[in-house]
């Protein structure tokens, strides 16, 4: 059975880890901590690392490690992020990928995806459609 959590998350930690120019782009490492509210409740700690051109942010890979209660259950497990500074239609997308093998205690077993939004207060809020089997 396949369920849908949704909420909000704060940023409470932004390090730039390094940052490199290369021709035409800019390449760097950051890490992120994060408070999640809603369906999911917990914290998590994250390396991205991001691309940036002339135009602005472009992209960025990252791994997630998320500590809390997710629809009841406790554990931690790990996401897998991509994110791309617009499609056709110019509107930047940022997904999530729940790494298999990565839930533990009663998470253990989870599998899903999900999408993260910004929205025009600069808030951040989720979706994840997930199983645990």
């Amino acid at each position: 059975m396949t369920n849908h959590a949704t909420g909000m998350f704060d940023i409470t930690g932004w390090e730039e880890v390094a940052t490199e120019e290369k021709t035409g782009a800019t390449i760097g490492r950051t890490r992120i901590t994060k408070a999640f509210r809603g369906d999911l409740e917990g914290t998590s700690t994250t390396e991205i690392m991001t691309v940036g051109t002339e135009a602005g942010p472009a992209a960025y890979v990252g791994i997630e490690h998320v500590e809390g209660t997710l629809g009841g259950r406790k554990g931690t497990f790990v996401l897998q992020h991509s994110a791309g500074g617009g499609d056709d239609d110019g509107k930047p997308w940022m997904r999530w990928l729940i790494v298999s093998t990565s839930g533990t205690g009663e998470l253990t077993g989870l599998r899903g995806e999900g999408r993260i939004e910004i929205l025009e207060d600069g808030g951040h809020a989720y979706t994840l459609d997930y199983a645990v089997e």
